[in-house]
C-alpha cells in the first residue's frame, strides 16, 4: 500500500518512512510538492492546521494523503510556541527557535513541556480521520546532542535520561509524538 505525505521536512519524512516500512506501507512525498503553493496555516490548533493542509494537498495526490501539524508546548510559556513552533523566531530556523524558548524560560524552574503531533488523512479534498500523539518531557537549560531536529536537543525525556537530540532516530520514534500519531494512522489504514 502506498500513502502520500505532504511534508517538505526531511526529518519528518525520515521518521514517517521508518514507521511505514515496519508495517509494509510505502510512504512517499507528494510529487512536485515544492511547486505547489503552500496554504496559509491559519488554524488555532494542531488539528485545524493538519486538516487544512491534508484537505488542500490531497487535491494534488493520486490517492490517500496525510499531513501533520506538530510542535512544542511549554507550560511555563502558556503553551508556546504551540502551532507557531516552526516559525517561533520569525522563520529564522531551529537554532533561533531553541534560543528563543531558552531565553523566554530563563531560570524558571517549571520546565514541563510536551511535543504534540496531529496527523490528518484526506482524499480528494475530504478529511477522513485525524490522529493525535503526545510525549511529555522537560526543557533543559541548554542544548544537548546533535541528533534529531527542531526542539529535540533541548527536550529532556526522563525515561531515557537524556534529550531527544542524544538518541538515535529509531529509539526516539518508538516513544515520540509523531511515532504515536503515525502508528495510530497506520493501524487505521491497515
Amino acid at each position: 500500500m502506498k500513502v502520500w505525505c505532504a511534508t517538505g521536512n526531511p526529518g519528518k519524512l525520515r521518521e514517517f518512512r521508518l514507521a511505514g516500512s515496519v508495517l509494509g506501507i510505502e510512504i512517499e512525498p507528494l510529487p512536485d510538492l515544492k511547486s505547489i503553493e503552500a496554504p496559509e496555516e491559519t488554524g488555532a490548533t494542531f488539528e485545524e492546521n493538519a486538516c487544512l493542509k491534508a484537505a488542500y494537498y490531497s487535491r494534488f495526490a493520486p490517492g490517500i494523503l496525510f499531513a501533520d501539524d506538530s510542535g512544542l508546548e511549554v507550560d511555563a510559556l502558556g503553551g508556546e510556541p504551540g502551532v507557531l513552533s516552526a516559525r517561533y523566531a520569525g522563520g529564522a530556523g531551529d537554532d533561533a527557535n531553541n534560543e528563543l524558548v531558552l531565553e523566554r524560560l530563563g531560570d524558571n524552574p517549571h520546565r514541563t513541556a510536551r511535543f504534540v503531533c496531529v496527523i490528518a488523512v484526506a482524499e480528494a479534498g475530504v478529511v477522513k480521520a485525524t490522529f493525535r500523539g503526545t510525549v511529555e518531557g522537560e526543557i533543559l537549560h541548554e542544548i544537548r546532542g546533535g541528533g534529531g531536529f527542531g526542539y529535540d536537543p533541548m527536550f529532556y525525556y526522563p525515561p531515557f535520561g537524556c534529550s531527544f537530540g542524544e538518541v538515535d532516530g529509531e529509539r526516539k520514534f518508538a516513544v515520540s509524538h509523531r511515532g504515536e500519531a503515525l502508528r495510530k494512522m497506520l493501524g487505521w489504514l491497515g
